[in-house]
């Protein structure tokens, strides 16, 4: 027998499906252990939310008087600028009534001229009074004129005193009148140009509501006007907001633009809990609670133009905040 012997390789005669049970699943436990470290790394470091929406201030226009709409300058959709003239609402009663008032404050203000001289007139009829009222009054103590022209000097003056106090009193009312009638007129004057409703900021038309010659109430909703500034508000879990701050940075995507991420920028953290900040907050101290995480609405400005986009408030957003 020679010494050195050649050695022939072992060759794995087993299957090839039985390799395969070996191999796969350790291929998908390190691809599973591989995205599980991803994804924790990834969530400590973003944190983000499906329950974000587009917000924007939304202004309801509604009129501050009565009356039946002449002239719409508005459409649906409409862009408008700050200080157009939408709509007016017929006029004439506001006019009769400013005038009538007017009148009236004209027919007080002679009167109160009138007044006034009476007023003058009295105290010059006092002052005479007085005056003979001191002189009988000397006389009669000093036996030169009789009790009965004392008496008639004294009833006169006590008679021109009463008469100042009655116009004096009429004069106070009449002025008192006029201050009351000069707010009429300017309430009068307020409610007529109340009859033109302009526009108190930039936006689009929305929700029309009103035609050409409806009759319209006061604080009836008619139209709406929604600006372009727009902004999100995302309502993140209480345990996700820990390392949240002003400045952060985000990325937004909305469902509108599909893959398209908007770049934004953490503006503020709401100091009160949705639920909280609602119509009815939850009553927590029953027998009954149950524990539920809350939401906090967190405010997200965009940080590019997007004016070339349409995005409107309500649209649903996933923002993506950046937390360290």
């Amino acid at each position: 027998m020679e010494e050195n012997q050649t050695q022939i390789p072992e060759i794995d005669t087993r299957p090839e499906y039985k390799k395969k049970r070996v191999f796969v699943p350790l291929i998908v436990i390190a691809v599973f252990i591989v995205c599980a470290i991803f994804f924790s790394i990834r969530s400590s470091i973003y944190k983000s939310t499906d329950d974000a929406f587009v917000e924007g201030h939304v202004v309801n226009v509604a009129p501050r008087v009565n009356g039946i709409v002449t002239k719409l300058n508005i459409e649906d959709n409409m862009e408008v600028k700050k200080g157009d003239l939408l709509l007016e609402i017929d006029p004439n009663d506001y006019i009769v009534k400013l005038k009538q008032s007017q009148s009236k404050l004209n027919e007080t203000k002679l009167s109160l001229i009138n007044a006034k001289s009476e007023v003058q007139k009295k105290d010059i009829e006092l002052k005479f009074a007085k005056e003979d009222f001191s002189r009988y009054s000397l006389m009669f103590s000093k036996k030169i004129a009789s009790k009965q022209d004392y008496d008639k000097a004294k009833t006169k003056f006590e008679s021109a005193k009463e008469d100042k106090i009655m116009a004096s009193a009429k004069y106070e009312e009449l002025k008192a009148s006029i201050k009351r009638l000069e707010a009429l007129v300017e309430q009068d004057s307020l409610n007529l140009s109340y009859t033109k409703i302009y526009a108190s900021q930039d936006g689009l038309i929305t929700n029309r509501t009103v035609e050409e010659g409806n009759y319209v109430q006061i604080a009836q909703n008619m139209f709406a006007i929604v600006p372009k500034e727009v902004w999100i508000v995302a309502n993140f879990k209480e345990t996700q907001i820990k390392n949240m701050k002003k400045g952060q940075p985000v990325k937004i995507k909305i469902d509108a633009y599909g893959s398209k991420r908007f770049i934004g920028e953490l503006d503020s953290i709401q100091k009160l809990t949705g639920a909280k900040s609602s119509l009815f907050p939850p009553e927590n101290a029953v027998g009954s609670y149950v524990k539920i995480v809350q939401r906090v609405p967190v405010k997200i400005i965009f940080k590019e133009d997007i004016t070339k986009y349409n995005i409107i408030p309500g649209m649903s957003v996933v923002p993506e905040v950046k937390v360290k």
